[in-house]
């Protein structure tokens, strides 16, 4: 049985980055509870996505942040973001426009290794 998701308004966004400046922050589709990418946020990038309902990450590779989508137009308009136990790793469920990974597919998890 499913725990009922507590609204938590006053959290405070530096909790989450305690251990680490970036956290991950796994994006599933809203609509069907499909996996379609992992990334990594700082608080910057997250504090644009909760201003914005709009995905930002911070890219490792470019040291910057990104509007995932912005480019592409593969937009992620996000539903709700939700937080682990150890204030360490988000769950952001969105509707997705387009393809979530870069190759073009709907999801980054598109090859099975077993």
């Amino acid at each position: 049985m499913r725990e009922t998701v507590s609204l938590d308004t006053n959290k405070n966004l530096k909790d989450f980055f305690v251990k680490s400046d970036l956290i991950p922050a796994i994006v599933q589709d809203e609509e069907n509870g499909e996996v379609l990418m992992l990334a990594y946020m700082n608080e910057e990038s997250l504090q644009k996505t909760l201003e914005s309902g709009y995905t930002w990450f911070y890219s490792r590779s470019r040291q910057a942040l990104w509007n995932k989508g912005a480019t592409s137009g593969h937009l992620q308009k996000v539903c709700s973001i939700d937080y682990d136990c150890d204030d360490d790793t988000l769950l952001v469920k969105v509707i997705q426009t387009g393809a979530a990974c870069h190759t073009g597919n709907r999801t980054c998890f598109y090859r099975r290794l077993i």
